[in-house]
């Protein structure tokens, strides 16, 4: 990886009618990548010499805090004819790549990539352009990129191969980040690309039947490296005279915004999303934190949070490829093979909200239960409500859909009892059963007659039935707002700071007219008597002076001093019906004075 670290006639008909509809909002996918975004989950494998290492040479781990294993030849500076040595460590006998691709489809994945050749140039298969391959240092001679297409046909998935077109420390005049020091010139650079690249790329494009993805990797634009873009486009060509429905990735060094023609963006490693997307993309993950295989590495990733990765992109129209490592004998880590399985239980069930499935209307984060997926069909379209935080009294509230449901249903109940539920104008309150069905991520199922309309701008109501109203959801604001992030490890959250009178809106559904209370939470590190701040909704006012919140120990006995962050009562304020309200807060520093304000609690 990158080193920081994209068959009649009645039948027929009512195939089309109930076939899911091409993404509603993912609009930039081309005929090729259909495929690519229905599937939405796949594997990336990583492996080849490094395996051998294991993260370790010659009793000194890898130098670098990444702990990238594949790496390991250019971060220990180990000589060529010595890496070679880690290849004794392999069983050939037992190393099996169908097994990789028999895990990947009880994974509930339905693509394999692998590292064909990787930066250290070697190849996974028998390559006529270069001596530096499997076939001329395995015995018996292997041909593992062969072999793994033959398994991917066998047994139904999508074959995506990984090819380092950038950086390779083999060819003398490949690029390693050496050359930063000694140079190198466009013509020897050429000369590795004419003599390596292009007939490799040949290779793989025409010996292995079908490819899905060519995935290459180089990180950064092509502006920034001695690639060109003749040469890009020269290898893109290839591709499209030879495998003309075969994806490529943004990590060719074209971007999607400048080359049309490049079939999906990918994110940094571990990188996940956090805006929906018109066109394909996808996260490279690991299940701990190297690619190649590390004895060392023990960051392992909780089965939920790998749903979760998977969720969050889906829900904004992306898709996830994750990572396994295999050792030297193929054998996979169990830490990895047993999440990878046991995120194909769960998509046994729960498969309907992830493949197909794409971005919804409303935001992302609008709820704190989770996130929602959407699948639209002729008869109508289908929201996943997908609720990792179950909700402690048994009720989920789904705000902004102002359509009311057909039915709602868990997706893990075969029989799909209907569930209560209530719609009130932009408010659905779905009463859950009080244990979860899956103990990772429950979904929840709500049908609609055609594509649900939404009212876009409100704030969500919380698990616990209030409104949290913060810098982040807020509506209008008087002056630009720079949000700081969370610092010192959390113990400073999230906030604005405020030194002129500044007024901010947002806007919320209630459903059940009554009192409601209001608590501010800010930090005020004034003295003046003067700053205030006016809340207005429902015809009422309640203003209150600011009062000075001191400071607080961050972090016991490391003198980490902090402006302390502290809730305040406003009062109560009357909502004497259901609706759409306007919430007003005007926030009025005393002159040279500072509020840092953090939420208004409305409940």
């Amino acid at each position: 990886m990158m080193n920081r670290t994209e068959h009649f006639m009645a039948p027929l008909i009512a195939i089309l009618f109930s076939a899911v509809l091409p993404a509603m909002g993912q609009t930039q996918v081309n005929e090729r990548a259909q495929w690519f975004v229905d599937a939405r989950f796949g594997m990336f494998i990583h492996w080849g010499i490094y395996s051998g290492a294991e993260g370790i040479w010659k009793g000194e781990n890898h130098r670098h805090g990444n702990n990238y294993a594949e790496w390991i030849q250019y971060r220990n500076q180990i000589d060529q004819k010595e890496y070679l040595t880690l290849l004794d460590r392999f069983d050939w006998d037992a190393i099996n790549p169908e097994q990789w691709v028999l895990l990947a489809k009880q994974s509930g994945m339905k693509y394999v990539t692998l590292t064909a050749k990787h930066h250290d140039g070697f190849a996974l298969w028998d390559s006529q352009a270069s001596h530096y391959d499997v076939a001329e240092f395995s015995h018996p001679k292997r041909d593992i990129v062969g072999e793994l297409a033959a398994a991917c046909q066998k047994h139904g998935l999508k074959l995506g191969l990984y090819y380092s077109h950038w950086v390779d420390w083999d060819h003398p005049y490949g690029w390693d980040h050496t050359k930063e020091i000694t140079g190198i010139s466009p013509e020897q650079y050429d000369q590795y690309w004419q003599e390596k690249v292009m007939p490799q790329m040949r290779e793989l494009l025409t010996q292995y039947g079908p490819i899905g993805i060519i995935w290459f990797d180089m990180w950064i634009h092509h502006s920034q490296t001695v690639v060109t873009k003749t040469q890009l486009l020269q290898l893109k060509g290839l591709i499209r005279e030879l495998q003309p429905d075969c994806l490529v990735n943004s990590r060719l060094g074209l971007s999607v915004e400048e080359d049309s023609d490049v079939d999906f963006q990918t994110l940094g490693d571990n990188q996940f999303g956090s805006q929906k997307k018109d066109f394909p993309w996808q996260s490279p993950g690991t299940v701990a934190h190297s690619w190649g295989f590390n004895t060392l590495d023990t960051q392992w990733k909780s089965t939920t949070s790998l749903l979760l990765s998977l969720i969050n992109n889906v829900s904004l129209n992306g898709n996830f490829m994750l990572n396994i490592g295999p050792k030297a004998n193929g054998e996979i880590p169990f830490e990895i093979s047993q999440r990878l399985r046991d995120m194909g239980q769960w998509l046994k069930v729960n498969g309907d909200s992830i493949y197909g499935s794409h971005a919804f209307d409303l935001p992302r984060d609008q709820h704190d239960w989770g996130s929602i997926t959407c699948k639209t069909k002729r008869t109508g379209t289908t929201l996943y409500l997908h609720v990792l935080h179950w909700p402690f009294h048994n009720q989920l509230y789904l705000t902004g859909v102002t359509t009311k449901p057909q039915t709602v249903y868990l997706l893990a109940d075969k029989q799909k009892a209907r569930l209560v539920f209530k719609h009130s104008v932009a408010l659905t309150t779905i009463n859950l059963p009080v244990t979860q069905p899956d103990p990772y991520v429950s979904v929840v199922v709500v049908e609609y007659g055609g594509h649900p309309d939404i009212v876009e701008g409100l704030v969500a109501k919380t698990r616990d039935g209030g409104f949290s109203l913060t810098p982040l959801n807020i509506a209008a604001s008087s002056k630009q707002l720079s949000v700081q992030g969370p610092a010192r490890q959390g113990t400073v959250p999230t906030h604005v700071t405020l030194r002129d009178s500044t007024h901010l809106q947002w806007r919320i559904y209630v459903d059940e007219p009554g009192s409601k209370t209001l608590d501010l939470s800010y930090s005020y590190q004034g003295q003046g008597r003067l700053s205030r701040t006016v809340f207005k909704a429902a015809n009422a006012t309640v203003s209150q002076a600011v009062i000075p919140t001191g400071k607080t120990v961050g972090e016991p006995r490391s003198n980490w001093i902090i402006d302390r962050f502290k809730s305040h009562r406003l009062g109560t304020v009357n909502f004497p019906e259901s609706g759409y309200y306007d919430i007003d807060l005007d926030i009025l520093p005393e002159q040279g004075e500072e509020v840092k304000f953090q939420w208004l609690w409305v409940r």
